[in-house]
Formats: structure tokens, sequence, C-alpha cells
């Protein structure tokens, strides 16, 4: 289960990433709100996650989930 959790965090750190891109410094409220709620769903999960998992591993997946959707989506 925790690495389900894991990989949920992972794709909402995608969005996040990809709100971010469209936020225009901050200027646009809809993706703004979306970079926020992302983001926080993103962190929160990724602590629950790190509960059952190592900080080491936790992270690296995490990370690493974001950084190539956001290549391949953003």
């Amino acid at each position: 289960m925790a690495w389900v959790v894991l990989i949920v965090a992972g794709l909402f750190e995608v969005a996040w990433a990809i709100c971010l891109k469209y936020t225009q410094g901050f200027t646009r409220l809809g993706p703004t709100l979306g970079f926020a709620v992302f983001m926080v769903a993103s962190v929160s999960l990724l602590g629950v996650a790190l509960k059952f998992l190592p900080l080491g591993t936790a992270y690296t997946v995490w990370t690493g989930i974001g950084a190539v959707g956001t290549v391949v989506l953003g």
C-alpha cells in the first residue's frame, strides 16, 4: 500500500510542476490554485509513504517519477 501512495504522490508532483509552468509568475488563479493543492497533496502523501518505506528509497522514487513525468508531459 505504501508503494501505491508513493506513486500517487509522484503523480501529484508531476501535476504541480506542470501547473507551475502555467501560473505565469503566480498571476493566473486557476493554475496557481492547482499548484498549491497538488503540491500539498504530493508532500503529504510522501509523508504517509515514509511511515513504511526508507527515506532514501521513497525520496528517490518520488523525485524520479516527478522528473520523468515532467519531462514527458511538461
